[in-house]
C-alpha cells in the first residue's frame, strides 16, 4: 500500500515550493528528492554528523531528524541559497582560497552553520568559530583550514560592509 501523501508549503532559497510528499519524509528528503536541491547531503540519518545542515528561520537545523511538516511556512536556505546572482557566498570563496573542503561532503552543512555565524556576530574568535560548527563532523581537514576560511569571510564581509556604508 502506497504511504499516505501531504502537501506542504515550503519557502525554499526565497522561492515559495508546494510539494507532495509521503508523511513520513524529513525536510532532507523533501529538499533532495522531491526538490533536486542536492547539496544538504545525506549522511547518518540520525543527526549525529551535520552534513544536512541547512538553515531554518535563521537557525543551523539537522535536515534528517527534522519532519518536513515542521519547515511548512517557514524559511529554509540550503547551500545553494548562500550565493547569490553576483556570484558565490564569501564563505564558499574563502573555502576555495583557503583549501578547507577536501572530500566535500561535511563542506555544504559546515557553510550553512558558519553563513549563521557570521550573521550573529560579524568578528567572530576562533572559539565561537569552534562552538559553531560542533555539530559538523569532518573527517578530512583537521578542521584548522576551516576555521581560517570562516575568519576570512568574516573579515570579507567586514571590508564590504564599510564599502556598502561609505557609498550611502
Amino acid at each position: 500500500m502506497p504511504a499516505a501523501t501531504q502537501i506542504v508549503r515550503l519557502n525554499v532559497n526565497g522561492d515559495l515550493r508546494e510539494i507532495g510528499v509521503p508523511m513520513h519524509f524529513t525536510l532532507l528528503e523533501a529538499l533532495r528528492y522531491e526538490l533536486g536541491l542536492t547539496g544538504s547531503k545525506q549522511g547518518c540519518d540520525k543527526g549525529d554528523c551535520g552534513a544536512c545542515t541547512v538553515i531554518l528561520d535563521g537557525r543551523p537545523t539537522l535536515s534528517c531528524i527534522t519532519p518536513v511538516c515542521e519547515a511548512e511556512g517557514h524559511s529554509v536556505v540550503t547551500v545553494e541559497g548562500l550565493a547569490d546572482v553576483d556570484g558565490p557566498h564569501p564563505l564558499q570563496d574563502a573555502f576555495d582560497l583557503h583549501g578547507a573542503a577536501q572530500c566535500g561532503f561535511c563542506t555544504p552543512g559546515i557553510l550553512c552553520s558558519a553563513a549563521v555565524l557570521l550573521e550573529k556576530t560579524t568578528s567572530p574568535s576562533r572559539t565561537e568559530i569552534k562552538e559553531a560548527l560542533a555539530g559538523n563532523l569532518c573527517r578530512c581537514t583537521g578542521y584548522s583550514k576551516i576555521y581560517d576560511a570562516v575568519m576570512s569571510a568574516a573579515q570579507r564581509l567586514q571590508v564590504e560592509a564599510h564599502l556598502d556604508r561609505s557609498h550611502r
